[in-house]
């Protein structure tokens, strides 16, 4: 336990590891939701409760957590004759999180699928054609989940 929180930590209380950094933002289950809807194209906070069902509170909440870690865009609309809202944008930092919805997915197809097939699927943006996630090496070439391996980075503080 002593090295899984030194190699989490360092002495500026800052979290050394990149997945308890990225679980802080997006680790809670209506915060992957609400980028995966956004992805879908959701932009505002109706469509955003109307698609996942979330209480009010924790989606104002999530929301305003995702916005503050940069992921979503705050943009201010209003509609004739209503009062002023805001519509949630994903910024190029929850376009990155493209990968992790991708990677979702692509698991969840292959080891937990919904007996009604898919319910979304990854495609190129341009032809439509399926599109699978892969890592790839520096060359070009794919490697299996048991070709790589996690090794320590320069930041941490115990090796495995």
């Amino acid at each position: 336990m002593g090295q899984l929180k030194d190699a989490q930590a360092g002495s500026d209380s800052e979290a050394r590891c990149q997945i308890v950094r990225a679980l802080d933002i997006v680790g809670e289950k209506w915060s992957l939701l609400i980028v995966r809807d956004a992805f879908r194209g959701n932009t505002r906070f109706s469509e955003f409760r109307d698609s996942l069902g979330a209480p009010s509170d924790i989606l104002t909440t999530r929301l305003a957590k995702l916005v503050e870690a940069g992921v979503l865009e705050k943009r201010a609309y209003r509609e004739p004759g209503s009062r002023e809202r805001s519509s949630y944008h994903l910024t190029e930092s929850g376009r990155g999180l493209a990968l992790v919805i991708g990677a979702l997915v692509q698991w969840g197809d292959e080891f937990n699928p919904y007996s009604g097939g898919a319910t979304s699927r990854i495609v190129d943006s341009h032809d439509r054609e399926p599109v699978s996630l892969a890592f790839v090496t520096p060359s070009g070439e794919t490697l299996g989940p048991d070709e790589v391996a996690f090794v320590p980075g320069p930041a941490a503080r115990v090796t495995w």
